[in-house]
């Protein structure tokens, strides 16, 4: 299993928005989510940051990211949800959230 943590910022304006979106998910994207391996997906929010936290039980990781990429339905999703999202400006080339460095973990 790999444990994944991201970070993104998010428009302060857009908080009530984002957090309304994510308490109804549309169910297709929770479907799509548990369909490309994604367990235990959890985003929290603090002073315009979210950070998010995934395991990823899947055997090709890359694979599956670009299932979800394709996806129509995840698209439509990210297009509301990326005007809300402020990307860190440290990000690395090609992420829009940044991946974070797992540097403790205890079961």
């Amino acid at each position: 299993m790999l444990r994944l943590g991201q970070l993104i910022g998010l428009k302060p304006e857009m908080y009530d928005s984002y957090k309304k979106y994510h308490a109804a998910i549309w169910p297709e994207i929770a479907e799509k989510i548990s369909e490309v391996n994604i367990r235990n997906y959890s985003i929290f929010h603090r002073d315009g940051l979210l950070f998010s936290y995934f395991e990823y039980i899947g055997d090709d990781f890359d694979k599956d990211m670009e299932k979800m990429a394709e996806d129509p339905k995840t698209l439509e999703w990210w297009d509301i949800m990326k005007p809300m999202q402020s990307p860190l400006d440290n990000r690395k080339p090609g992420e829009w959230w940044s991946d974070m460095e797992e540097v403790f973990h205890q079961d």
